[in-house]
């Protein structure tokens, strides 16, 4: 039990606020055992109590402070607009700078954020009210006319949203009030405020096209920004949750090199690391004064087979390379443990919607030497792309690499530095690897990443069965009718698709124990990559 509920329900809460306002005062163990047995209480109890008062008191988020934050990845694409988002770096820095109509918590369920009220009756007309007296950084009231300008622009193409794909099936946004704003669907979608609690749908000022000063109605105001260096931002006195944000300046780095991260971590300079290594966990927990955070999520790193063209076109090849994943082997000796065995498809054991009846596919040589010599490739080396900005890419690469050559396959696997591997290689490579952070609901997923006319369709596999399936779902209401359409999809996607998925990878951060109000949010690391509004020091 959380210790301020639990002092609140053994002494009520006129006594829980005395106690803990003569601690905030400086009272010490001894003080408050004495305030607790002037009023008769036992020596055994009070002792207890006081116990409880001091750890609730430890927990109670501190004001100020500054503290130095490194994620995986920085480039001079590094964006501050939240239509073209696309990594933890720029996630982290809009969720500081920006609010959504709402948030998703540590079960991915959605709360009321800039939107106080979100209601429907079809699943097709949603009506958002909007809170009242919230105001963006420069001083201009939020209304109506942001949000249908926030949400209108991921539909435009001249934006190139990377988020186009969800909003193609909002088919109106209006003002319908003051402080209310109607959005109707093409067809009735029940998780609709679950996609507008991800990133790309933050929202921003009416007519923005620079977004290089970040203007939002966050926690935090842009000071600074260096695509590909870093940002700072602070704290935003008139942020409309009160008591909040709790650190004075947040200094937000990307760091491609993990090994770089740990060090500047153990050293030091940063207070929060992002996508810690596994081989990294000992040497953390073993420094005074830091800890590992772990979130088990729905995070992958997959093998991508383009379908278009190279050796991925031919389906054969695509099956053998898929035959190959020792995927126990790889969570042993890779994940260390911090993974979940996956199955070629993207949805993870712990949503709700996962096809658990999905026989597992095996490391079977034989049966990749099988569909090798159906596919009839020529003896060349086929080139496979990795990258340390792909999580695990090159050690499972490696590993593939061993176990094609007994099969008579020749993989030349070749290593990209971090820095521009998302521009340059992800998408563009015929064979190579992508990782793909948490999505907050399986359509949210499928249609950002599999969907045929998706930005983000790594294998540029296309199926219009799957499509109509994808579109169907969302307005089932019948749960079980539902699960089996999600069933099939994660099916064809298992047999077709382009993409192998090994493991699911639990995301690990690294800290200073000083840094306290951690909390998983399974979107990912750094509590949902949200970690900005919720942190504070105990120094």
């Amino acid at each position: 039990m959380n210790e301020s509920k639990q002092l609140l329900d053994l002494v009520g809460p006129q006594e829980s606020t005395r106690m803990m306002d003569a601690l905030k005062r400086g009272a010490t163990r001894r003080d408050i055992l004495t305030m607790l047995m002037a009023g008769g209480m036992q020596i055994g109890l009070a002792g207890g109590l006081a116990g409880t008062a001091l750890s609730a008191h430890a927990q109670t988020p501190k004001r100020g402070g500054k503290i130095r934050v490194a994620g995986a990845t920085a480039a001079i694409t590094d964006t501050l607009d939240p239509a073209k988002m696309s990594n933890q770096t720029d996630y982290s820095r809009g969720t500081m700078l920006y609010n959504g109509l709402t948030s998703l918590d540590g079960s991915l369920t959605p709360q009321p954020s800039l939107a106080e009220e979100f209601t429907t009756k079809d699943a097709k007309t949603w009506i958002f009210k909007l809170r009242k007296g919230v105001m963006f950084h420069d001083g201009k009231p939020l209304t109506p006319a942001d949000v249908v300008f926030s949400i209108s622009r991921h539909k435009d193409a001249a934006t190139a949203s990377k988020a186009k794909a969800l909003a193609d099936q909002i088919d109106t946004v209006k003002a319908s009030g003051a402080n209310e704003v109607t959005i109707t669907l093409s067809a009735p979608n029940a998780d609709l405020p679950v996609i507008l609690g991800t990133f790309h749908f933050l929202i921003v000022k009416d007519g923005t096209t620079d977004f290089s000063t970040g203007i939002g109605t966050g926690p935090y105001k842009l000071k600074e920004f260096k695509p590909g260096v870093r940002s700072i931002a602070v704290r935003n006195e008139a942020y409309w949750r009160p008591g909040r944000p709790y650190l004075d300046e947040i200094e937000f780095v990307g760091i491609g090199d993990e090994g770089a991260r740990v060090n500047a971590l153990l050293s030091g300079d940063l207070d929060l690391v992002a996508s810690v290594n596994p081989r990294s966990v000992d040497r953390i927990k073993g420094a005074a004064g830091y800890a590992v955070f772990s979130t088990q999520s729905g995070q992958y790193s997959d093998l991508i087979m383009r379908r278009d063209m190279g050796p991925g076109a031919n389906p054969d090849f695509v099956l053998a390379m898929k035959h190959l994943f020792d995927r126990e082997q790889m969570k042993k000796s890779i994940a260390l443990g911090h993974a979940v065995v996956a199955n070629d498809q993207p949805i993870d054991p712990t949503n709700r919607f996962h096809f658990a009846g999905l026989p597992q596919r095996p490391y079977d040589p034989e049966k990749a030497k099988f569909h090798l010599k159906k596919a009839n490739l020529s003896s060349a080396a086929i080139p496979v792309v990795v990258s340390p900005a792909a999580m695990y890419s090159v050690e499972t690469a490696l590993v593939l690499q061993q176990a094609a050559q007994r099969v008579g396959l020749n993989l030349d696997v070749k290593r990209m530095p971090a820095d521009g591997y998302w521009a340059n290689h992800w998408l563009n490579s015929p064979v190579g690897f992508g990782n793909i952070n948490p999505r907050p609901s399986a359509d949210t997923l499928l249609t950002l990443l599999f969907k045929s006319d998706a930005a983000w369709n790594e294998s540029r596999w296309k199926n219009d069965k799957f499509d109509q399936l994808l579109i169907g779902a969302r307005a089932e209401t019948d749960l079980a009718k539902r699960k089996q359409m999600y069933a099939d999809m994660q099916t064809m996607i298992h047999h077709e698709a382009g993409i192998g998925i090994p493991l699911f990878l639990a995301s690990l951060d690294g800290h200073s124990t000083k840094l306290k109000g951690l909390a998983p949010i399974p979107l990912g690391g750094l509590m949902g990559y949200s970690f900005g509004e919720h942190v504070w020091l105990d120094a």
